[in-house]
């Protein structure tokens, strides 16, 4: 791909011309040393435990933002900050697909009764080779002063970046995540790093997440009903149901939200599991639970972070699904353009509203 400077860049997104299949996230071709956010495309769904399809999520999101308009109602023209989404690892994806294949021979073997130690300590060794790789791009960008965005993938893609934020922030940040699952498990079905149990690595392994904040959760096990409550004062989470009723009482939004986001501290990461959604946003998610937030509900949700005052560090969304209408990732690309207007506003990359 041929880059534009930045200015380059601004002058033919305000033209509105259609994009080509190659160009990047809605339609740009910025240098990424011009720009302020660095999406960092993750093609991995070794661990999925249901549906695949999230591994090529982030391409197809790519090719859906090239119809967005780039204009927004709260953020004041987010393109002119910078944002340049990185060509896709061929060589993770391979991996990936290398790793599936002995991730579904443990799975098959657990359904009967069995174990495929080999193939188990393939798919835990892989994973750490996979976490490795985000660590390093991650760490890479942050030292050239850039932001970081995760674009998986499943959920398990974003351990990486969470863990370079945490060796390179001066101060303690908290994490909301908005998800249908708690993903506190230990290794679930055996896999180490596996998608249902981010939040159970992060909270072990990086010493700088000073409070988790969940939202959304409405299908979780007994193991970790029990561990949330088990981390006191540091996780908390507004658990669909509940929420549904405190608006079903006469309650806002803002009042359902506001207690929730004043428990993060100034430093805040997204971490964003698109299931976290109504399945209608998401129906070819990987693991798809009734109920959930509305689009709308979740974009005022991180409008109120920003609103706040709080600094947006990082983010990611996963578990976006690839379908034959193009539906999951057209709903993925507007939630990833959000996000990042988000970053950029709440770091005065951008003026908002």
């Amino acid at each position: 791909m041929s880059y534009r400077t930045l200015k380059e860049e601004i002058k033919i997104l305000e033209l509105g011309l259609p994009p080509s299949k190659n160009d990047g996230f809605i339609g740009g071709k910025l240098d990424p040393k011009e720009a302020s956010l660095i999406l960092l495309p993750v093609p991995w769904e070794a661990t999925v435990s249901f549906k695949e399809g999230t591994a090529k999520a982030a391409d197809a999101i790519r090719l859906s933002s090239h119809q967005l308009d780039l204009e927004t109602f709260h953020y004041i023209k987010p393109y002119t900050a910078g944002i340049a989404m990185l060509e896709t690892s061929k060589d993770l994806l391979k991996l990936n697909n290398k790793v599936r294949k002995k991730a579904l021979k443990v799975i098959q073997a657990l359904e009967e009764g069995k174990v495929k130690k080999k193939a188990l300590n393939f798919v835990n060794e892989s994973s750490k080779i996979l976490n490795d790789s985000v660590y390093k791009k991650s760490i890479k960008q942050i030292k050239k002063g850039k932001f970081v965005a995760v674009v998986g993938g499943e959920h398990s893609c974003p351990f990486g970046l969470i863990k370079a934020l945490n060796d390179t922030q001066d101060e303690n940040f908290g994490i909301l995540h908005v998800d249908a699952h708690h993903d506190l498990r230990k290794a679930y079905e055996g896999f180490i790093y596996s998608h249902a149990s981010i939040f159970y690595n992060v909270m072990n392994e990086c010493d700088k997440v000073s409070k988790l904040v969940q939202i959304g959760i409405r299908d979780y096990s007994n193991e970790e009903a029990l561990r949330i409550k088990e981390y006191g004062k540091k996780a908390n989470c507004l658990y669909d149901t509940h929420m549904q009723q405190e608006l079903a009482c006469g309650k806002s939004l803002e009042e359902v939200y506001f207690p929730f986001i004043e428990q993060l501290p100034q430093n805040v990461y997204l971490s964003i599991d698109i299931d976290g959604l109504e399945p209608l946003n998401c129906p070819n998610t990987g693991t798809p639970v009734p109920g959930g937030l509305r689009y709308s509900q979740l974009e005022h949700l991180i409008y109120m972070v920003v609103k706040s005052g709080r600094d947006i560090i990082g983010f990611d969304l996963c578990e976006v699904g690839v379908s034959k209408n193009d539906w999951d990732e057209n709903v993925g690309a507007r939630i990833l353009y959000h996000l990042s207007a988000a970053l950029l506003a709440s770091q005065n990359k951008i003026s908002y509203k």
